[in-house]
């Protein structure tokens, strides 16, 4: 198992690297960056006392040079002007729009985007899994109907809707206000027991309202593969040799089953970063979502690489755990071919 583990970690590295250069790519697509675009809009209204330092910016950083002289720079793997270190080297870039480092500016906002996105997933599981066994248990009961009701409500509520709605119920019902990420008087404060709690309170909402639709597609997912496996012959005969219902499900069926969902924790990441933009904006909340919406519309390009190649690593960590757990799960992937001659 730890041979299968080292593999799939090695094969991330070159992965990293082709995402990394995919990202790079995309986003020297459409014309001109950032300092172009301030340079025009400096020239359109005639002022021209601050294109001077915006020409020495596009030298400082490089954009004046040639895309693969660039994407190497970027990374760290080619050598920048006076001595501009790249993401090897721990330099992030540089983020025009906000005038800092791009360390800075996400740096806030990186902690609470992986609470956000694990309490996510943390939540998805845990909530479709138990109703979606319900349902294939007791297909075309009073509960198998309803729970279909409700996932097919969560498909189709927006999350923006959905957001707006549970601020107005928190804050009529409990008087809770449940904007931000925390009450305003522990911001800017040492951690403390008050302010874990009330980052905790805060999370419930966007949580909630991020996973909806995740958790019922889910549940619609686990049912019908559930369904398909519990009318097999080997469930059948492992029911006529008398064992107990309970561990015949999570024994055979169950597991068959569950090969899909464990595959689908790396891909869950990003999915759950881009739902998140619009909720992060209606919630106020600090997380890297509105921060890349802003560097893909102002063209901010170290900014949005970075966030982007960010999101890409946490998916890769993702994939790489579903991919032990699925080694754990079925012998057959981690043991390859002498797995399927077994």
């Amino acid at each position: 198992m730890l041979d299968y583990m080292v593999r799939r970690l090695l094969v991330m590295i070159p992965t990293l690297f082709a995402i990394s250069f995919l990202i790079f790519f995309i986003i020297e697509l459409p014309e001109g960056d950032y300092i172009s675009n301030q340079i025009s809009m400096l020239r359109s209204t005639g002022e021209s006392a601050s294109i001077g330092r915006l020409e020495f910016l596009r030298k400082e950083f490089a954009l004046d040079r040639p895309f693969v002289e660039r994407y190497g720079i970027w990374i760290g793997a080619w050598p920048g002007p006076n001595g501009f270190d790249g993401l090897l080297q721990g330099n992030w870039g540089w983020s025009f729009e906000y005038d800092q480092p791009v360390g800075e500016v996400v740096g806030p906002t990186i902690p609470l985007t992986i609470a956000l996105n694990l309490a996510t997933i943390v939540f998805i599981y845990c909530v479709a899994f138990p109703i979606g066994i319900y349902s294939a248990t007791h297909q075309y009961s009073v509960g198998d109907y309803t729970f279909t009701l409700i996932g097919y409500l969560g498909l189709a509520t927006p999350n923006f809707l959905l957001a707006l709605v549970l601020m107005y119920l928190a804050n009529s019902w409990f008087g809770l206000s449940v904007g931000g990420i925390m009450q305003e008087q522990y911001i800017g404060k040492s951690m403390s027991g008050g302010k874990a709690l009330s980052v905790l309170a805060h999370l419930v909402v966007p949580v909630i309202v991020i996973g909806t639709a995740g958790t019922a597609a889910m549940i619609r997912r686990l049912r019908a593969n559930l369904l398909d496996e519990l009318y097999k012959q080997y469930v059948t005969t492992a029911r006529s040799k008398g064992m107990r219902e309970s561990k015949l499900l999570i024994k055979y069926p169950l597991r068959v089953a569950l090969n899909p969902f464990i595959a689908d924790i790396g891909n869950l990441i990003p999915s759950l970063v881009s739902g998140s933009v619009i909720v992060s904006v209606v919630l106020n909340l600090p997380t890297v979502g509105p921060v890349l919406l802003g560097a893909l519309q102002s063209q901010d390009q170290f900014l949005a690489g970075f966030i982007l190649l960010f999101v890409s690593i946490l998916t890769l960590i993702g994939m790489w755990v579903s991919d032990i757990l699925l080694g754990y799960l079925d012998p057959r992937i981690r043991l390859g071919k002498e797995g399927g001659r077994q």
